[in-house]
């Protein structure tokens, strides 16, 4: 019996994408309390402003290549030669804005691990525990863009340093990290508020 997913997903297209499909299953919405990870997905999410997020899920190897990992203390130190290289490689995004404010976004995030001790830490300041769920009539149409958390983390974010990071991506990384549960209800992975 096929499994029924959040639309975007697009399991129910004559040709799924299992990258999507996985990336749905595994990983969006679950809680995520590793800074490493967590450097990743905001850059990700940086990274897809304005594109598909189909388009970052098949070349996150790449990127996970030319960010050396997302190391935060590595891409911190990146100079003028890795910026050349990382415009020159054709495996990611080369967007010289998002490239930039990746880089910065590591120092910023390292001062942000150094003052709260991780990120996580840091995140459940901002936006404490439980994570919001749908209720058990929300349509796709109830899923919102930005929320008062997602504008408050965002704020916050640019104070620190940190760029592309407005509402929206922000709001799209907290559903990826799973600071909020956005499955719909239709979807298989759908908890009810205190489920």
């Amino acid at each position: 019996m096929e499994l029924t997913r959040c639309p975007w997903a697009g399991s129910d297209l004559p040709r799924p994408d299992p990258v999507m499909i996985d990336y749905h299953d595994l990983e969006w919405g679950a809680p995520c309390h590793d800074d490493g990870e967590l450097f990743e997905r905001l850059a990700l999410e940086s990274f897809q402003a304005g594109l598909s997020w189909s388009t970052i899920l098949h070349r996150r190897p790449a990127f996970r290549t030319a960010f050396r990992g997302f190391d935060p203390r590595v891409v911190a130190t990146f100079d003028e030669c890795d910026r050349t290289r990382l415009m020159a490689d054709a495996g990611i995004v080369r967007n010289r804005a998002k490239i930039e404010a990746t880089i910065g976004n590591a120092s910023a995030f390292r001062e942000t691990v150094a003052a709260f001790g991780s990120f996580d830490g840091y995140l459940a300041t901002v936006v404490p525990p439980p994570p919001r769920h749908l209720p058990a009539d929300a349509i796709v149409a109830d899923v919102p863009v930005t929320t008062g958390s997602s504008d408050a983390l965002s704020a916050d974010l640019r104070r620190r340093g940190f760029r592309f990071v407005g509402s929206t991506m922000v709001y799209a990384f907290m559903q990826s990290v799973g600071l909020v549960d956005d499955h719909v209800p239709s979807c298989f992975r759908y908890r009810a508020e205190g489920s």
